[in-house]
């Protein structure tokens, strides 16, 4: 009963620290300084992901055909469109199918 009051209450609370944020600042506008600032989070935690997922636990580089594939292809759609979501979702489908022809 333990397990399931704990995954309650870290529900409980990542609702309430998210939601606090759209009930106090609903009635206010952002400054257009922070607006500017947030346009930048999007590249940063792409950036941040692929990072992570290209380096192990030693700080050895692990890069393939299927990591270079997509995101080379990732690159050329984010360049083309600018638009993150294509960019994530072709790079995403690129890599595995890349990894899914190797295995």
């Amino acid at each position: 009963m333990s397990q399931f009051l704990a995954i309650v209450l870290a529900g409980i609370g990542t609702y309430l620290s998210r939601a606090i944020f759209i009930i106090a600042l609903a009635d206010r506008q952002f400054p257009p300084l922070a607006l500017r600032a947030l346009e930048y989070v999007g590249p940063a935690v792409m950036g941040a992901l692929i990072v992570s997922m290209l380096t192990t636990a030693e700080g050895q580089v692990l890069i393939g055909l299927p990591e270079v594939a997509g995101l080379t292809c990732a690159a050329l759609v984010a360049w083309k469109t600018r638009n993150h979501i294509y960019t994530l979702l072709t790079g995403m489908a690129v890599f595995w199918g890349v990894a899914a022809l190797l295995v």
